[in-house]
């Protein structure tokens, strides 16, 4: 009886690992007042213009404006990503970097004037470059 306990332990133990190595990173929120951006030290504001890393080893870095994000990592290309987020420019959602069509226009003032906006809709980000 004591070995069917100690199987069951053990079984109930690797499927709590698995699980919790299935489990996708997701973005974190904004703290206005402490959140500086992880590559220019600005605030990060709660914003559409704010993005976030998540590293592999769980670290999440957090950044004002989506080129401080690209320009990170420029300069850390050993570091291993696991996501990154962006915000819809229109409603401020977080949504995965690959799933976002991008738009880059210099009447749109981002915090580090990269210029660059995201948008969940590609529709919608087309008809603002019309």
């Amino acid at each position: 009886m004591k070995a069917k306990g100690i199987w069951l332990a053990i079984f109930i133990f690797i499927i709590g690992v698995i699980t919790g190595c299935n489990q996708k990173a997701e973005p974190v929120a904004i703290d206005e007042k402490n959140d500086k951006c992880d590559f220019c030290h600005m605030a990060v504001g709660n914003n559409q213009f704010a993005t976030e890393l998540v590293l592999k080893n769980g670290k999440v870095l957090k950044f004002d404006d989506i080129g401080c994000m690209y320009q990170w990592m420029k300069e850390h290309k050993n570091e291993t990503v696991e996501a990154m987020f962006v915000r819809d420019y229109e409603t401020n959602d977080w949504l995965e970097a690959d799933q976002a069509t991008y738009v880059y226009d210099q009447t749109i003032r981002t915090p580090m004037a990269y210029n660059v906006i995201s948008f969940k809709d590609e529709d919608k980000a087309k008809k603002l470059c019309e």
